[in-house]
């Protein structure tokens, strides 16, 4: 009887890799609200609000989507890593 487990050749631990068009977006946005702060187009707090805002789109779509509490919570993270390098700017 074949057995069930898949077999691996690769001795390589399995690692899931973030997302390459996702990546190369976000950082692309916090790259774009950057060059708006440093050019005075924005301010560090319109900035801070600006990422709070897409948090809450983010919650709304994920909610419709069904999608997972896990990946939310993931988007989550990273947005709010975003608005506090801005918040830290403030200062």
């Amino acid at each position: 009887m074949p057995s069930l487990t898949p077999v691996d050749d690769d001795p390589r631990p399995s690692v899931v890799e973030p997302d390459a068009h996702g990546q190369a977006a976000l950082l692309l946005a916090e790259s774009l609200i950057h060059t708006l702060v440093e050019n005075s187009t924005l301010t560090n707090v319109e900035a801070v609000e600006l990422i709070r805002i897409a948090a809450e789109v983010k919650v709304e779509v994920a909610t419709a989507a069904h999608e997972s509490d896990g990946r939310m919570q993931e988007s989550l993270a990273l947005l709010s890593k975003m608005a506090s390098s801005f918040e830290t700017d403030q200062n």
